[in-house]
């Protein structure tokens, strides 16, 4: 299997001429690994054919939306690892607190050509914005998050998971092979640019200021070798019953790989690879959530602008609705009662604190999560942005494509009209009951240490 960077993956973000320049510039924004990043090898390989040094730039905001010294901490995890695997190849790391986009351009003045990888949110495409008017030199963006670029697997918004999975699954034989790395010629550790690179992760989060309220899981450590370490466990003692208990709160089925995803910490076709050399049902079931329901997500953010708000729902869910806005709740929770999972169900309480505690929730309680906020909130808009702010606040995999289509399929996106209920209109209900019938609840309550 040759390894190769697939041309679907890189643009040209402008048209500005060749020129020369001090080195290559990179700048990882939201690929936050050095193995298996197509980004990085582009980089590395064009700085070998001018024969210039390659710079590594990644920059903090203190503003980063929602953040706290939770994904701090993980972020920073994983660039201490990038940072020491970078100063083995002889890279510069640039690391510094500022705004990514302006500190990009200012390093740009230098460059004699500049990369970037690719992130899907609103606020990523405004930095790639400003990038693009204001750098002087070639800007290349490579895209290494998805296992088939997100503008090839389909050219708009798909409605659904069976509308998508032929469009991505006819495609995938052409993109699910390794990128590979490439070596440097030439070291860049003696060029003067400051950077933070070398400050320990405590002086780095006193200078963020990051949200100290919401302090580091005590369940996931950040960094590409972590996340090895957790998959190859998966695979040797999950993979196999996966497609029977990735469902059951209860078990412990899942990969754990969503907040290494999110960060970039790992390539999604370097986890596919491996479970392909596996046998039986799990394979398949891995790669459906891996591949179809992931990049359905990332298909949702990059053609839906409005993916962070109630406006992204399918129209019949948001008519639906408008139609129950005024049904009778049986009980309403404000805002600080459900961060404190302070509700009348325990079910839905050991959920909330799974999250507060290690910014993981279980798959299906994660859904019965966001149905129970619809039910319990006045209206349905208070409810959707409730959901988003408990998700986005605590989950190490907040603010990403997958949790803002997880927050919408709750509501009614990527599904079909169900039977009519109040409150809920045709949007799908659960209730505990179903969760009883199909699981052993108690499991559940004991895995995340609340009293039955």
């Amino acid at each position: 299997m040759t390894a190769r960077i697939d041309p679907e993956r890189v643009r040209a973000l402008n048209s500005a001429v060749p020129r020369g320049g001090r080195f290559v510039l990179y700048w990882m924004q939201s690929t936050h690994r050095t193995q298996e990043n197509p980004a990085l090898r582009f980089a590395v390989e064009r700085a070998n054919r001018v024969h210039l040094p390659l710079v590594v730039y990644f920059g903090l905001w203190r503003s980063y939306p929602d953040s706290s010294v939770r994904h701090a901490t993980f972020l920073l995890q994983g660039l201490r690892e990038v940072a020491a695997s970078l100063e083995s190849l002889n890279v510069r790391f640039v690391l510094r607190i500022e705004r990514p986009d302006r500190g990009f351009i200012r390093l740009a003045k230098d460059a004699a050509l500049a990369v970037v990888d690719r992130g899907y949110l609103r606020l990523h495409r405004a930095w790639y914005r400003t990038a693009q008017e204001g750098c002087p030199c070639p800007l290349h963006q490579v895209e290494g998050n998805v296992v088939v670029p997100v503008g090839t697997a389909s050219e708009k918004e798909e409605y659904s998971a069976a509308t998508f999975r032929p469009r991505v699954t006819r495609r995938l034989a052409r993109f699910l092979h390794p990128v590979g790395d490439a070596v440097p010629e030439r070291s860049s550790l003696s060029l003067d640019l400051p950077s933070l690179a070398g400050d320990s992760t405590e002086s780095l989060l006193s200078r963020l200021g990051a949200d100290p309220s919401v302090p580091p899981s005590g369940r996931f450590v950040g960094g590409t070798s972590e996340a090895m370490r957790r998959f190859g466990e998966f695979v040797d003692r999950r993979l196999d019953g996966f497609a029977g208990s990735r469902r059951d709160p209860g078990g412990d089925g899942g990969s754990g790989m969503s907040p290494y995803l999110h960060y970039g910490q790992v390539a999604p076709w370097v986890l596919a690879l491996r479970v392909q050399e596996e046998t039986g049902d799990g394979p398949a079931a891995f790669l459906e959530e891996l591949i179809v329901r992931r990049e359905l997500a990332v298909n949702f953010v990059h053609y839906n602008d409005r993916y962070d708000s109630f406006g992204a729902l399918p129209g019949w869910a948001q008519r639906t609705l408008a139609l129950h806005r005024d049904d009778p709740r049986e009980v309403v929770y404000g805002k600080a009662d459900l961060v404190r999972a302070a509700t009348h169900d325990p079910y839905w309480n050991a959920a909330q604190r799974e999250l507060v505690t290690t910014g993981m929730m279980q798959g299906t309680m994660r859904m019965y999560w966001g149905k129970k906020i619809l039910e319990w909130s006045d209206p349905p808009e208070e409810a959707y942005a409730t959901a988003l702010v408990l998700n986005n606040t605590f989950g190490l995999d907040g603010r990403d494509p997958n949790s803002y289509a997880g927050v919408a399929w709750c509501f009614g996106k990527h599904d079909r009209p169900w039977k009519e209920r109040p409150v809920f209109g045709t949007v799908r209900y659960m209730n505990a009951r179903g969760l009883e019938r199909k699981y052993r609840m108690d499991r559940y309550l004991e895995r995340a240490g609340v009293p039955e």
